[in-house]
């Protein structure tokens, strides 16, 4: 099957090992993948934000460079639901572009939801060594229903997950919400990672960069230069 992959802003500028480590284990998967080089943000940014005018330019672009493909596929809940969940509502007045956006959203996935639901990945040889303990983003856990499918990659390559009590408990990142609402964000993301640090396990995991970020960041600030913080694709994938 021929899959383009949405690689996020947040891949592309902060951690592009997480794209490469997407298409290592979409192509183990027995997938054909494309990165098309023209794509750019889905517009969540502005659509949080209230800036619809900006965020329907944005989606156009997307609309216009995945057209042609058999499924899109994000290394993100939060993307992957922008473009799934919430392009058919951004386009409701446009019938033209609702069309289009209706036709992506029912081709688009999240990374692990894709490889246990569509592509059926078996084979997953995670080189990590050590416990996990994995934390649930909210626009993956509540939009998409990514909850099970990381975890059962997991379970195949072998890496114990430890459950934190706040799994499905925000982080506080929340996009623009960290930024409008600092004060909240990092009480939020406090115990996020008291919660995880609780459980011993030696990494936190994720679906999400913008969450692993700021979870990453609290830890940090907290002292705490030991515990990692990792991408579920990045773990799944290996080293290179």
């Amino acid at each position: 099957m021929r899959v383009a992959l949405f690689v996020t802003c947040l891949v592309d500028l902060f951690r592009p090992s997480v794209g490469f480590a997407s298409i290592k284990l979409l192509e183990a998967a027995g997938c054909e993948v494309v990165v098309p080089e023209g794509q750019t943000c889905c517009g969540q940014p502005g659509y949080n934000s209230g800036d619809r005018a900006s965020a329907q330019a944005v989606a156009r672009r997307v609309l216009q460079d995945f057209a042609a493909y058999e499924y899109v596929v994000a290394p993100s809940g939060s993307c992957a639901g922008m473009i799934k969940t919430h392009y058919p509502e951004l386009f409701k007045d446009d019938p033209a572009a609702l069309e289009q956006a209706l036709w992506l959203a029912k081709r688009t996935y999240e990374l692990t939801d894709f490889l246990v639901n569509v592509a059926k990945a078996k084979a997953v040889s995670a080189s990590f060594k050590g416990s996990v303990t994995y934390h649930d983003s909210c626009s993956g856990l509540r939009e998409l229903g990514v909850q099970s499918q990381p975890r059962a990659l997991l379970q195949a390559a072998g890496v114990p997950v430890k459950e934190m009590a706040n799994a499905a408990t925000c982080c506080g990142f929340g996009g623009t919400f960290a930024v409008k609402l600092g004060d909240i964000s990092s009480a939020m993301a406090e115990k996020k990672c008291a919660g995880a640090l609780a459980t011993g396990a030696d990494a936190i995991a994720g679906g999400d960069l913008g969450c692993l970020l700021s979870i990453e960041g609290r830890l940090r600030r907290r002292g705490d230069d030991k515990t990692k913080v990792i991408h579920v694709a990045e773990l799944l994938a290996g080293p290179e």
